[in-house]
């Protein structure tokens, strides 16, 4: 799993008919402190996402087919399977 910001939407005229009706999403990997890495990707996304959401985007190719159509067998590398409210970091105990 990654955890990812949503930086924008991909608009796709014409797409293989298992994706008709998902979203797609343009997605930057950031650190658990927020700081943005440097891996960007595409991922459908599963729970309307939007842009600036935090989200966690599966990429493994069973788990992010099923959740974004509901079958397994469609092409999918990446899908946002959640919205991450905040996250909660333990304090650092070498200060």
């Amino acid at each position: 799993m990654l955890l990812a910001r949503v930086i924008g939407n991909v608009v796709s005229t014409q797409k293989n008919q298992r994706y008709e009706g998902a979203r797609i999403l343009l997605c930057r990997q950031i650190a658990p402190d927020g700081a943005q890495m440097d891996y960007t990707c595409l991922a459908l996304d599963s729970v309307s996402a939007g842009e600036g959401d935090t989200v966690l985007i599966v990429q493994e190719g069973w788990g992010a087919s099923t959740a974004t159509t509901g079958k397994a067998g469609a092409a999918i590398d990446s899908a946002i399977v959640g919205i991450v409210d905040y996250i909660d970091l333990l304090p650092d105990e070498n200060k």
